[in-house]
């Protein structure tokens, strides 16, 4: 993210918005192994379940909240590039890496120091958590991977000259 003009950031909030999806649409929504708070209201009451259900509400606002941030944020890069242009492995590069660094976060911070939620309840608990550090770490590796060698383009001062 050294280039203030370039696209790391954006790229960055837009994968921690959209690893953010993953996390909820599929270890919350659709396997339900885990809601936000299920370790501290259990979800097999009617009131810890709304509990669960308003705090799930307020992550997805969180991470819908970065995909249009990082989606503007990415818009007003390309727009005033005038002429420079990035190869997709280097956005998607990005996003990967963003992904990354929200299981990292998010895996440090609520499943091992707040303790609010696990990936997985119950026998394996912690091989499923650090399950969920290990894939942001390769998440973080593969980003890095693809971002080698994707430099931007100047079209402008990049092109070759029009044959006469």
């Amino acid at each position: 993210m050294t280039d203030p003009k370039g696209i790391g950031l954006p790229g960055t909030i837009l994968g921690i918005g959209l690893g953010g999806f993953v996390d909820g649409i599929l270890l919350h929504q659709l396997l339900q192994w885990h809601h936000m708070l299920s370790s501290r209201y259990p979800v097999d009451t009617v009131p810890g379940l709304r509990m669960n259900t308003v705090w799930d509400g307020l992550f997805h606002t969180v991470t819908w909240l970065a995909v249009l941030i990082g989606l503007g944020l990415l818009y007003s890069r390309v727009t005033a590039s005038r002429g420079r242009v990035w190869r997709s492995r280097t956005l998607w590069g990005w996003i990967l890496s963003g992904w990354g660094l929200f299981n990292l976060v998010e895996g440090v911070i609520d499943h091992h120091l707040l303790g609010v939620h696990h990936v997985r309840t119950g026998p394996g608990q912690l091989w499923w958590d650090l399950g969920f550090l290990v894939l942001g770490v390769v998440l973080l590796a593969a980003g890095w991977g693809l971002r080698r060698g994707g430099d931007a383009l100047d079209l402008c001062r990049d092109a070759e000259p029009a044959p006469r």
